[in-house]
């Protein structure tokens, strides 16, 4: 396990090999180093669900049941965490990944999967992170090296939560939750959670996957004077996540979940596949994922 120090005039950034994460991403403004992500310990042992970004492949969220079809043959998957009925967000976020390029600036990792008895997907997923001014780029990228299946791509960042934080996403709709951490209905999206002109994160819990999404969000941050846009062109959705006290006695309202993705949540059974993508042997998908630093000119407030 390995971690990799990524550096600009105006950004600073650590990837680590244990689990494809970012355990940092920081602004620098006037001397000052200003985390843009829930800033994590720079510990190459550090787990995705501590780190500051981890990778969704090959797909995000959860799986109803553990149960599929894909071309009339029957899938099933295991949980891989024990607080969890559900497979959960892929494998990707738990593997191990190789170092294949890094520089000063950009960075390059390699996992491969095989199929296991915990789930079907056999693949290549490759990495690749660079800094360039006040921007970041990542790409994700997948091969199937299995049996047709359907495939997802998307992140999981954590982004730094203040009390003056607002969003800025526009969407069509929404899905309710329903227990076990599925979603439930589509449904239109209701005035707390409209992200459409800008508004604050509720403080209460959120766990909700959003549809319609043009591929472009703006985070503010008006007390430290900054702006983050967003650009994931390739993602038609978006899932939003808040903590609370009952889910992790120890949050403390300083972060939350913005998760672009290609698919919508539990689509593996769904008539329309909602994003996902099913990859003949062999075949491969991308995203790339834009993340940009300003002040606030121009920004939502």
């Amino acid at each position: 396990m390995a971690l990799i120090d990524l550096h600009t005039e105006h950004l600073d950034a650590t990837v680590s090999t244990l689990g494809g994460t970012l355990l940092r991403l920081d602004a620098r403004r006037g001397g000052e180093r200003l985390p843009l992500l829930r800033p994590a310990p720079l510990d190459a042992t550090i787990p995705a669900l501590r780190s500051a970004c981890f990778p969704l492949v090959p797909f995000g969220n959860r799986v109803r049941g553990n149960r599929f079809a894909c071309e009339g043959r029957p899938y099933a998957l295991e949980p891989n965490q024990l607080w969890d009925e559900h497979y959960l967000h892929g494998d990707g976020w738990l593997g191990r990944w190789s170092l294949a390029q890094s520089d000063a600036r950009s960075a390059t990792l390699v996992y491969e999967h095989p199929a296991d008895a915990a789930t079907p997907y056999a693949y290549r997923a490759t990495q690749h992170f660079a800094l360039s001014g006040d921007t970041m780029t990542m790409t994700l990228a997948v091969t199937n090296l299995g049996a047709p299946l359907p495939f997802g791509l998307g992140w999981h960042p954590y982004f730094v939560l203040e009390p003056d934080t607002r969003l800025q996403a526009p969407a069509t709709s929404y899905w309710t939750e329903r227990e076990h951490y599925l979603p439930g209905d589509e449904a239109p999206v209701p005035e707390a959670l409209d992200f459409r002109a800008g508004a604050p994160l509720p403080r209460r819990w959120v766990n909700n996957g959003f549809a319609g999404w043009d591929g472009a969000a703006r985070i503010v941050w008006p007390g430290r004077d900054l702006a983050l846009s967003i650009e994931a062109p390739g993602a038609g959705y978006y899932f939003v996540f808040v903590s609370d006290t009952g889910f992790d006695p120890h949050y403390h309202h300083d972060y939350f979940c913005f998760e672009p993705m290609t698919h919508a949540a539990d689509s593996h059974a769904s008539p329309d596949p909602r994003g996902l993508v099913t990859l003949a042997t062999g075949a491969d998908m991308a995203l790339t994922m834009r993340l940009t630093v300003s002040n606030l000119a121009g920004a939502c407030r």
